[in-house]
């Protein structure tokens, strides 16, 4: 296991054509120079171009580092965050650390920030959530981000980068996405791994406090870090791994009820059924517009109805998404119907049958995405129809359960639990079942 903090690379921009930098300090070049201000990067055929506000070239390389030279900044502008789902904008952020512009072989670049492990952190968990949620919730969020972030790290070293697995048969699409297939750095910065937003977004003097009382503090089962998984809100009963990603069982990631009360988990549709469509008691069943305020970021609480949801489309228009998402034309959609589902009610396999062809899906993310110009809040669906033409449905209604993957943590169940007087380690331990804390550096 680590005995040392690392410094990670996280790529802020992908597959950019150009990009405006402002240096707020000195910064060495690659040749030696040192330059600071406004720079704009453009990736050529090979390699990655640097000009300064004078369009002077500084340097043109297939990989250009700009590295620190005092405790200094950059500013980056409008970039993309919140990448295909519906909260997707731009926004200006500034960063701690060096910079990498590595060029990719059709004429874009990533710019890559290498940073230490725990300034990274101090970001992370002021973007997945606000700064001035309670303290033992931002407590817990450290500690499940330095612990997943390690994990993926340690696992990619030992297997190597992998490709999300994709099984494409004639009629079925079974796809996941990990956050170890990366190739020129160790994560992205946005929702796919985590979200990483800058200097910017450390508005909280608790943040760094949570971060000092954490410094080092991972969740261990086994003697290995644990795969510490998280998302918005699990609906009311957190998911096991299988569902959203390989086929194995994570002693530590199982199906637990997110209140002080065990409820049943979900095994047969009848179940789903009732479970997604009632109102169950849970930590994440909130409503308290001021707890969400204090909890959630902006713009997160333009999602209001996270716990339970509903989502009407046209017919029409989701043939025309599934074609546009899977490349297949079902034809007239006649039925989706849940094939296999987890313990929380998230849907592993889904059959789309139409008039021209039937399509499965699955598994949790690729469900999501298939059915939604961006993506479903969640794999815990059932679905109705509303009206008849042409002896096929005029519409299709979803009536959902929670906000993401729904395995590990629920945060908005875990601030609820700060907020009502748990301490981290009881929040941990409620949703880890089985790990331990331990300090390793």
């Amino acid at each position: 296991m680590i005995t040392d903090e690392p410094k990670i690379k996280v790529a802020i921009l992908q597959n950019y054509r150009e990009a405006k930098i402002r240096l707020n300090g000195n910064y060495q070049i690659s040749n030696g120079a040192t330059i600071r201000g406004n720079l704009a990067a453009a990736g050529l055929a090979a390699s990655v171009q640097l000009s300064d506000d004078a369009g002077k070239l500084c340097a043109r390389h297939k990989e250009i580092r700009l590295t620190a030279t005092e405790e200094t900044t950059f500013t980056l502008f409008d970039v993309k965050i919140g990448i295909d789902f519906h909260w997707q904008r731009k926004q200006q952020q500034t960063f701690q650390g060096d910079i990498l512009l590595c060029a990719n072989s059709d004429s874009t670049f990533n710019l890559v920030n290498e940073i230490s492990l725990e300034k990274y952190l101090a970001s992370v968990i002021s973007s997945e959530m606000s700064a001035a949620a309670p303290f033992e919730f931002l407590k817990a969020q450290a500690i499940t981000a330095r612990s997943w972030l390690v994990a993926m790290l340690e696992r990619k070293t030992r297997q190597g980068i992998t490709s999300s697995p994709v099984i494409c048969r004639p009629d079925e699409i079974i796809q996941w996405h990990d956050t170890n297939d990366h190739q020129a750095f160790d994560v992205c910065a946005d929702d796919h791994c985590q979200r990483y937003q800058g200097i910017s977004r450390i508005i909280s003097s608790a943040v760094a406090r949570a971060m000092e009382n954490t410094r080092g503090a991972f969740l261990v089962y086994e003697n290995e870090i644990c795969d510490a998984r998280y998302s918005k809100a699990c609906g009311g009963r957190t998911e096991i791994f299988p569902v959203a990603w390989e086929n194995i069982n994570v002693p530590y990631l199982q199906s637990i009820s997110d209140d002080k009360r065990e409820s049943s988990p979900v095994n047969t549709e009848e179940e789903a059924g009732r479970w997604i469509t009632g109102s169950p008691p849970a930590y994440c069943n909130t409503h308290n517009e001021e707890i969400l305020r204090r909890i959630l970021p902006a713009f997160d609480q333009e999602t209001p109805d996270f716990y339970r949801w509903q989502v009407v489309t046209p017919r029409e228009e989701l043939e025309s998404i599934i074609q546009q998402k899977s490349g297949i034309a079902v034809g007239g959609l006649q039925s989706i119907t849940p094939l296999e589902r987890g313990r929380s009610g998230r849907i592993i396999k889904l059959r789309l049958a139409g008039t021209a062809r039937k399509l499965i899906i699955g598994k949790e993310l690729e469900i999501r995405r298939m059915l939604s110009p961006s993506h479903l809040l969640s794999s815990a669906f059932v679905v109705s129809t509303k009206g008849r033409r042409n002896g096929l449905p005029e519409k299709f209604v979803f009536q959902g359960a929670g906000w993401g993957h729904g395995v590990g943590l629920c945060q908005i169940g875990a601030a609820v639990m700060a907020e009502q007087g748990y301490s981290a380690p009881a929040i941990l331990a409620h949703y880890f079942r089985g790990a331990q804390l331990k300090k390793l550096y």
